[in-house]
């Protein structure tokens, strides 16, 4: 058997932990919004046809923060059509997803489905279509207190308070070349963009923060120059920048599944080098924040990538003129069109998408917004009618509830592996990962509840390991529990008649003596200990 060696200790702070670390990402993309989120004639549907069921299971999870309404279909959207009178709305085409945009869901239900899931709204606004006046409308309908044209237009639609949007995301995406209105070519322009439209807001509302984009993907090969140009103007007046990864490997490839946590690690400190030389380059003492709101790890199939373009993408190859393709209007209550839920072995995709939020946990002092893009699913798994737990939903929740306080630096010592390179597509190519961990970690020390959680993922998926864990630094604290969510089938998953199949269990013949933990780490397996003050 495999052994492995952590030793946590509580000098080893790594920064103190956001509530919103554990958040979501939701854009209107087949049904989740028309179907999941939105459906009037579902049986648990309230006054304006939002599906309960969904926002009360987000709400008992505890979800901190949904960053919304997108996306890449926000460089298309005016929120002006989608206020007031339904019957008054406007139908829009979506560019961005080929899809019929009805309004039925707008810029109010939105903010309202949020209060009523007990998360925090972080807003992104149209900087592709739209422009500076229509960012300084939005602010103003959203959160001025009243007495002008959109304040009181917001009393008229039913919201006498102000919202209270703390966090404005100024556009998506910008450097894309898939991007409306992709500043792609021109990336001092959007830093320019970027600078007055955050001046502006905040002349509005002065309690707001911003959050400008970087490179929306580190395959691009203007990556990370585009970055740097664009943080050069907006830098002194910007609180976060916007930072998106879709990690991918080849159906069944595990190995590869598993060390997508490097290729975040590289991302996430890159990005922190940039922000700091510019810290430094511009004379100034704010110290940037970074918000990892997009992010993912899944099996893809190959499609017969392009090699050796370097990253390069054309803006065709991601969206021919295709003289067949038709637009969808999305019905929410017919499912027909939808894409099938994937039922294949969900502990794979639950380790590597954990792996992403311990990486997160990990860069506290400089993350402070996360936001994962199955977010919303792995809290509340959905069909037409029904909700459910997803084995997702045990990690996610479990860092939501225990990782509060501080972020302790776990030091881990495991075998390690390497994976040769391979490509899915002509963008998404990897050159391949060296020294992968088998055991990845991060730990939470929330010193004002009398808590320590040490969070262990075995990436093994052949092997049990042995695990050491060396708490003695924390004095006074004693060993509660060892909770582990793992499948001895590797093709189980949770669905609405069997949600039970992959459930947490207590690891009863897990020992602690003179504060070093001895466990066996089941392959494939989430593990959580827990310690509580005397």
């Amino acid at each position: 058997m495999k052994k492995a060696f952590i030793t946590v200790h509580p000098k080893y702070q790594a920064g103190s932990i956001s509530k919103r670390l554990f958040g979501a990402f939701l854009e209107p993309i087949g049904s989740m919004v028309n179907g999941t989120m939105y459906n009037p004639k579902h049986k648990k549907a309230d006054e304006l046809g939002l599906r309960s069921d969904v926002y009360e299971s987000l709400k008992e999870g505890g979800l901190p923060c949904v960053r919304m309404p997108g996306g890449n279909f926000v460089s298309g959207w005016n929120w002006k059509d989608s206020i007031g009178p339904k019957e008054e709305r406007k139908v829009r085409l979506d560019t961005a997803w080929f899809q019929y945009v009805p309004n039925d869901v707008g810029h109010d239900e939105y903010l309202k489905w949020a209060q009523r899931a007990g998360a925090e709204a972080l807003y992104t606004i149209n900087l592709g279509t739209m422009g500076l006046q229509d960012a300084m409308d939005i602010v103003e309908y959203t959160n001025f207190e009243g007495g002008t044209y959109w304040s009181e237009l917001r009393k008229k639609n039913g919201q006498e308070k102000p919202y209270g949007v703390k966090t404005w995301y100024l556009g998506n995406e910008m450097d894309g070349p898939w991007q409306i209105a992709s500043y792609e070519r021109d990336p001092k322009a959007y830093g320019v963009l970027a600078h007055e439209t955050s001046k502006v807001m905040k002349w509005i509302d002065p309690t707001i923060e911003t959050v400008a984009c970087v490179s929306s993907s580190p395959f691009l090969n203007h990556y990370p120059d585009w970055d740097m140009q664009v943080l050069e103007q907006c830098y002194e007046v910007v609180d976060y920048i916007s930072l998106h990864h879709y990690h991918s490997a080849l159906p069944g490839d595990i190995p590869a599944l598993m060390a997508g946590y490097k290729a975040f690690e590289d991302y996430i400190n890159t990005e922190i080098a940039l922000c700091d030389y510019m810290k430094t380059k511009l004379r100034v003492k704010k110290t940037m924040m970074l918000s990892l709101d997009e992010y993912s790890c899944s099996f893809r199939p190959g499609k017969g990538a392009k090699l050796g373009l370097g990253g390069r993408q054309p803006a065709m190859s991601f969206f021919s003129f295709n003289p067949d393709r038709e637009y969808v209007m999305h019905d929410p209550d017919d499912w027909s069109s939808r894409r099938p839920m994937q039922k294949t072995g969900e502990m794979p995709r639950t380790l590597a998408n954990a792996a992403i939020m311990l990486t997160i946990l990990r860069h506290a002092d400089r993350i402070g917004i996360g936001c994962a893009t199955g977010g919303l699913a792995q809290m509340c798994a959905s069909d037409r009618e029904h909700v459910w737990k997803s084995a997702a939903y045990y990690p996610l929740t479990q860092m939501i509830r225990f990782a509060k306080g501080a972020s302790i630096m776990p030091v881990v010592e495991c075998e390690h592996y390497d994976v040769p390179g391979y490509a899915i597509d002509t963008m998404n190519q990897y050159a391949g990962f060296e020294n992968v961990a088998y055991i990845q970690s991060a730990a939470a020390f929330n010193e004002e509840a009398g808590e320590m959680t040490v969070f262990v993922i075995n990436a093994d998926d052949k092997e049990s390991h042995e695990l050491k864990l060396d708490a003695k630094g924390f004095e006074g604290y004693e060993f509660k529990e060892h909770i582990a969510l793992y499948s001895d089938d590797p093709d189980a998953y949770n669905d609405y008649e069997n949600p039970e199949k992959i459930v947490p269990q207590n690891i009863d013949d897990t020992t602690c003596k003179d504060g070093v933990v001895c466990a066996c780490l089941k392959p494939m397996s989430w593990n959580v200990m827990r310690f509580i003050k005397k």
